[in-house]
């Protein structure tokens, strides 16, 4: 397991970033809890400093600590307000209620990121292809993000993500950890209640962009747009660019699950989706697949870059 990845569970077949341990079925809540490794709590405490051999407060700011083991999450402005793990469990349970699944959970960095993956009772059809809404809530204990909930539909047949940024639709909330952070998850559910419109709406989106043809000069025009190489740019770095535009092109031809779709815009952005979701970078890091993990699920950059241009061409 890469080494950000400080625990987690999947179920079923190995998820796309590659990461976890398999369970044979889904867990309740409070088994899933533990399988993720997320059965701790964080606890607060403030936060000094040493002047003069002296131990002197610094007030306004807190430390969030780990019980299980002291480890020091983050430090946080006294205003802000824990979301413990069982909580995020307590309230996926509390929002799907009846026949909940946990596909994945974990914890990431040191338990400073943690997320639960769950799937949504009802499935979709669309252009022929199984899609899975899968509910996301990722939280942060070392005061670098917020606490978000996402829809993120699934394409079955390809484990890719089809996260469209639809005009007429949302499928992601988020709130600050300051406030009344109870009656802001409620707010989150009201929010949440509208999955089945973003569905609708997202079905409807691909019929338009599969019924709208793309020729071979708007893709290397796409491939320009979303690959640019700059001005006075070295060799090696514009050959780089230009495999990537190489990369993602034979996704679009070569792909089994895309060639029923024709050369239409659905499949280009198909291919998109295809190339963030399981495309190793040139280069890669410890981190780039837990990262990429969060940007895909939340709304990946180039996903949203190509759905814009084929919006407007």
């Amino acid at each position: 397991m890469p080494a950000q990845v400080e625990s987690m569970f999947y179920t079923r077949e190995k998820p796309w970033h590659g990461l976890g341990i398999e369970l044979d079925n889904p867990p309740t809540s409070e088994d899933a809890l533990v399988a993720a490794g997320l059965n701790w709590n964080v606890i607060q405490k403030p936060v000094h400093t040493i002047i003069n051999d002296a131990s002197v407060p610094i007030n306004g700011y807190k430390v969030n600590i780990r019980d299980k083991d002291g480890s020091v999450l983050g430090i946080v402005s006294d205003r802000y307000k824990v979301v413990q793990n069982v909580e995020a469990f307590d309230f996926v349970d509390n929002l799907l209620i009846e026949g909940v699944r946990y596909e994945t959970a974990g914890s990431l960095f040191g338990g400073r990121k943690v997320w639960m993956l769950a799937i949504l009772p009802k499935s979709y059809t669309i252009l022929g292809d199984e899609i899975a809404p899968y509910l996301c809530f990722t939280n942060t204990h070392d005061g670098s993000g917020a606490i978000r909930v996402m829809l993120t539909p699934i394409r079955v047949v390809c484990n890719n993500t089809l996260n469209l940024a639809l005009s007429k639709a949302v499928r992601t909330w988020s709130c600050i950890h300051k406030g009344d952070i109870k009656t802001k998850l409620e707010e989150a559910k009201n929010t949440l209640f509208l999955a089945e419109s973003y569905m609708d709406n997202l079905c409807e989106e691909s019929e338009l962009l599969n019924d709208s043809k793309i020729s071979r000069t708007d893709i290397h025009a796409f491939l320009e747009e979303l690959f640019p190489i700059p001005e006075d740019v070295g060799s090696i770095k514009e050959n780089n660019i230009i495999s990537l535009r190489d990369r993602l092109l034979y996704i679009y031809d070569n792909a089994p699950d895309l060639k029923k779709f024709g050369d239409t815009k659905f499949k280009f952005i198909s291919a998109i989706s295809d190339f963030a979701t399981h495309t190793p970078p040139l280069r890669s890091s410890d981190t780039y697949w837990e990262n990429n993990f969060d940007r895909v699920l939340g709304g990946h950059p180039l996903i949203d870059k190509a759905y814009e241009l084929l919006k407007v061409a």
